[in-house]
């Protein structure tokens, strides 16, 4: 099976019953992660998470298969959830495909988040054709695109929202929808409405539970950082502490903002007119008017090789923090200032 944002829902209940592998990739780190998860709450009997990296994987081809086809500790069903990069887990994929056309056992469902890789990968290739297996790419989202999905997220949770509350959450959560359904969790349970009860949401109980908006939280740092602004670091560093920003939430609108660049400059191309571009993108409100001078300057900064390396480090840093989240503040601020320092003109 395949699939993009676009069909996943309707895809999903399906895939959910009949898959066993799960590949999630594009450019939409966060929307990829969030189909995972949708994909995990529709399994039958997920039981118990199994967590495996890329890297693991990759040092280790068959450690996939071989957990894939064992039972927990308490004979209890799992599922194996995999953040990988890139091709990382091609060889174990492959292994795993193997031991399944051998019938060698019945495997737990495996689920991949594959940062940086696309359906056209190699990784993808291996289940293209088959009827076990799901590959789902998630494209950079645009501001209608999630506002929409904030739309069926209040309904889902019994909060109908209006479409300018909806547009509000999903500039709050820097387009990440993983942020943007925590919101409206909140906003749920602070209303206590549910599916059987639902409840009307407005600006004020938004203003009760919302989060900072991009302008307030997130977007001066990742502003400062990928354009090379060092002056300004630290005083964002340290307004960060202030107002108690989550790292990891830091990090996604770092993440989402390098998918953006990666879209624009794929459009771009290597002659293309920045200006030009972004004037486009902006009337098709696929960029959102306050950031066209930031993107302008990014745009500039990162190009080609530069940008791809920047993915790279920030998936880098990523996993740094999700493993060692009682350093998370030191080593994201750590992280940020090499990108600083990477973005800022040459004298």
């Amino acid at each position: 099976m395949k699939a993009t944002q676009r069909d996943f829902a309707g895809t999903a209940p399906r895939a959910a019953q009949q898959c066993k592998i799960f590949f999630f990739c594009g450019q939409d780190e966060a929307g990829a992660s969030a189909a995972a998860a949708k994909i995990a709450e529709m399994l039958i009997d997920p039981g118990e998470r199994v967590e495996m990296s890329g890297a693991d994987l990759r040092r280790d081809p068959v450690l996939l298969a071989d957990e894939a086809r064992s039972s927990s500790l308490f004979g209890d069903t799992r599922h194996i959830y995999v953040r990988a990069a890139g091709d990382e887990a091609h060889d174990a994929v492959k292994n795993l495909v193997e031991t399944i056309d051998a019938g060698e056992g019945e495997p737990c469902p495996v689920l991949i988040v594959a940062t940086s890789a696309t359906d056209k990968s190699r990784t993808a290739k291996l289940m293209e054709k088959r009827g076990d297996a799901l590959v789902a790419m998630f494209y950079p989202p645009d501001l209608r695109s999630v506002t929409g999905e904030v739309r069926r997220m209040g309904d889902a949770a019994g909060v109908p929202l209006t479409g300018d509350l909806a547009e509000r959450i999903a500039r709050a959560s820097g387009l990440d929808v993983r942020l943007a359904q925590s919101e409206v969790n909140k906003l749920a349970l602070y209303l206590d409405a549910s599916p059987q009860s639902p409840k009307n949401a407005d600006a004020e109980a938004l203003d009760a539970v919302g989060a900072k908006t991009e302008e307030d939280g997130f977007m001066p740092l990742v502003n400062a950082v990928l354009s090379g602004e060092t002056g300004k670091l630290s005083g964002e560093l340290h307004r960060m502490r202030e107002i108690s920003l989550n790292p990891v939430g830091v990090l996604l609108a770092f993440e989402r903002r390098a998918a953006q660049l990666a879209s624009l400059a794929a459009k771009l191309g290597d002659r293309g007119d920045v200006n030009a571009l972004l004037e486009e993108e902006t009337r098709a409100r696929r960029v959102f008017f306050r950031d066209k001078r930031d993107l302008s300057v990014q745009l500039r900064r990162w190009r080609g090789r530069k940008l791809e390396r920047l993915g790279v480090r920030l998936m880098e840093l990523h996993r740094s923090l999700l493993t060692n989240n009682q350093s998370a503040e030191l080593l994201l601020a750590q992280g940020l200032a090499e990108i600083a320092r990477a973005a800022a003109p040459r004298r």
